[in-house]
């Protein structure tokens, strides 16, 4: 009798045991720990891959922006010391290595990372693309008019008012398009930016604003014919607007864990999933951009969206002069 007792008090308490573990892990899918990442405004993945990250990792995902890249940047320094977010998804080369230098990023390397030709330190490449101008097919052929050529060639009369471009103190393809014309034009940058804000370009506080409301090509059928994007964003256009060659700077974006990040697990996680196939294999239609993953390529991409062979690659570490930049491109543009 003492012998079974003794049983049924064991098996008693080994129910007990499994059932409070059951819970326990029920309890981490409803009510597990959030994993915070600070994006850009154009970041988007599908409701199904949400789902399935929250499911595989037991973790809440949720996502916090603040505004284009050059806002992510700024909100990752301002909150240095006190960070209220565990991962950062949206740096790009021209932000990188300020980023580094701020020591917001802390060490993580994913164990398969298909983009580490083009890690920049401790952040991890996601996607890349080409930011060119894009152009109203319509509108340069019912005006008889050839499409720009190069960069000097948007100062001419003939594109007077027809540009739209976005700001390079906010905007990642703003920073982009400032590098890619301080590389052009080397010293002289600031006559150039002079000479195109002169001819009636107009500046854009955000890639939405400019692409959707501001160009002719777009939803918003605005006023615009020329208007600063991606080498990718002709391919959900059918054909309604073309890449301008010469005018393409090399992007890749990044992700990285926060330095004092409260969940620095969820942010590697987070990380891993964002290299994972089915994530990489949206990037292309929600993000417009080339996945670093070797995954099928969208069939209109091949038509419409090939990549420029002569995309401008500047040096991460010379555009440290980032900010130096801005603040002049800001004084030039406040000065007129």
């Amino acid at each position: 009798m003492k012998a079974k007792s003794l049983f049924v008090v064991a098996l008693s308490a080994t129910l007990t045991a499994t059932m409070a573990a059951c819970s326990a892990v029920d309890q981490v899918k409803t009510t597990g720990e959030t994993v915070t990442v600070l994006t850009h405004d154009s970041f988007t993945i599908s409701d199904e891959a949400k789902a399935a990250f929250e499911e595989e990792t037991g973790m809440t995902l949720k996502t916090t922006a603040p505004g284009d890249a050059g806002m992510v940047l700024n909100q990752l320094i301002l909150n240095k010391d006190n960070p209220t977010v565990d991962a950062v998804f949206g740096i790009d080369n021209f932000s990188a290595q300020t980023a580094l230098d701020a020591g917001v990023i802390e060490p993580y390397a994913p164990e398969s990372d298909p983009g580490a030709d083009r890690r920049i330190g401790d952040l991890t490449a996601i996607d890349y693309g080409d930011v060119c101008l894009n152009a109203d097919v319509n509108y340069f052929k019912d005006h008889n008019l050839e499409l720009p050529a190069s960069f000097a060639d948007l100062t001419k009369p003939e594109y007077k008012d027809l540009l739209v471009v976005t700001n390079p103190v906010t905007s990642s393809p703003g920073l982009a398009f400032l590098v890619g014309t301080i590389e052009e034009a080397g010293d002289n940058w600031r006559q150039y930016w002079t000479d195109l804000l002169d001819n009636g370009t107009k500046v854009a506080d955000s890639w939405s604003d400019a692409f959707y409301t501001d160009f002719s090509a777009s939803d918003g059928k605005g006023a615009y014919p020329l208007v600063l994007s991606y080498a990718s964003s002709p391919a959900y256009g059918e054909g309604a607007f073309v890449t301008v060659p010469g005018t393409c700077v090399a992007q890749t974006e990044y992700a990285g864990v926060v330095k004092g990040a409260k969940n620095r697990e969820g942010a590697q996680k987070f990380i891993d999933f964002m290299l994972s196939d089915r994530v990489q294999s949206e990037i292309p239609e929600t993000m417009y951009m080339y996945p670093v993953a070797d995954v099928a390529l969208p069939s209109e991409w091949e038509t419409y969206a090939q990549r420029p062979t002569d995309s401008l690659t500047p040096d991460p570490k010379v555009v440290g002069d980032r900010e130096t930049w801005q603040k002049e491109w800001s004084k030039l543009r406040e000065g007129r």
